[in-house]
């Protein structure tokens, strides 16, 4: 009997100036565990003219994970957060009550040829936490845990899982692994994980059970400790998921609540400019024309 209970296609979505690969939420899949929503950024070649530009833009209820393979993005909040993310170091926001953000090129490259290629991944918090006051973390790239085991490139970007912990200050039960192989080989991971589970391919392919499985794919697991495939030669893939919380999450836009009234609350706060600023940006992300249902 197949352990994948579904397959999910990366989506073309549009964040502005910039289309990325929604993976998550979907029709039949809106969460992974607390994962409730990742995009896949590029990659993409930017011309000297072409830039990421996502003005300040709010969230609330959950926190944001900022992942990247290649390229750079600066990152301001209205906590007063300034920091250039870089590659394979992990920018963790937690927006509790509310927060708001701009993602840009950073100023030394915006008028050179650049590449961009990363995952931005929104992890909803608990529901004793979806009001708490907004926090920001940045982990540089080598407090990351990683190792060689069997032949396998591994690194534990946040939670726990493998008898190791990572650093990034999450909320709850969960676990975000990257896992990387230059050979063809077979990969149990046995009973190190938990609660839901999926595998993003990124690169590369891996078979299970007869079938194989290409990029831009989300395998969800139909028991998480049943993991066990095939994975090809110059393979990337992503393991994520941990304990789903009891409540269902709503998501309205940039929002995520258990309560419906607080997104409208939320909606209508941003549209009021309600919201903390973010220093040294005059633009803003206008509310989008639709409705909350």
């Amino acid at each position: 009997m197949s352990n994948i209970s579904l397959i999910i296609e990366e989506r073309a979505a549009d964040i502005g100036n910039f289309m990325v690969g929604r993976l998550l939420p979907f029709r039949q899949k809106r969460s992974v565990g607390p994962f409730v929503f990742i995009d896949h950024m590029g990659p993409a070649a930017l011309k000297d003219h072409e830039n990421l530009d996502v003005p300040p833009h709010p969230h609330i209820g959950l926190s944001t994970l900022t992942y990247l393979f290649e390229g750079a993005i600066m990152h301001k909040d209205s906590m007063g957060s300034e920091i250039e993310i870089k590659p394979d170091a992990v920018n963790w926001m937690t927006a509790g009550k509310g927060v708001v953000h701009s993602e840009r090129t950073p100023e030394y490259l915006r008028n050179s040829e650049k590449s961009l290629h990363g995952l931005q991944i929104w992890v909803a918090l608990p529901k004793n936490l979806e009001h708490s006051e907004p926090s920001f973390t940045h982990i540089e790239a080598d407090k990351i845990p990683h190792w060689q085991e069997k032949g396998l490139s591994i690194k534990l970007i946040a939670g726990k899982a493998f008898g190791k912990e990572s650093p990034v200050p999450v909320h709850s039960n969960l676990y975000f692994i990257e896992i990387k192989s230059t050979k063809s080989q077979k990969v149990n991971i046995g009973n190190d994980l938990f609660g839901e589970s999926a595998l993003y391919i990124l690169e590369g392919s891996i078979k299970s059970e007869g079938n194989t499985y290409d990029p831009k794919q989300i395998l969800i697991a139909k028991d998480s400790k049943l993991c066990e495939f095939e994975i090809e030669e110059n393979t990337t893939i992503y393991i994520f998921g941990g304990e789903a919380f009891p409540e269902e999450r709503y998501i309205n836009w940039n929002f995520v609540s258990s309560d419906k009234d607080v997104l409208r609350q939320a909606r209508q706060d941003w549209i009021d400019q309600k919201f903390p600023k973010v220093p040294g940006e005059n633009e803003f992300v206008p509310y989008p024309d639709f409705k909350l249902k």
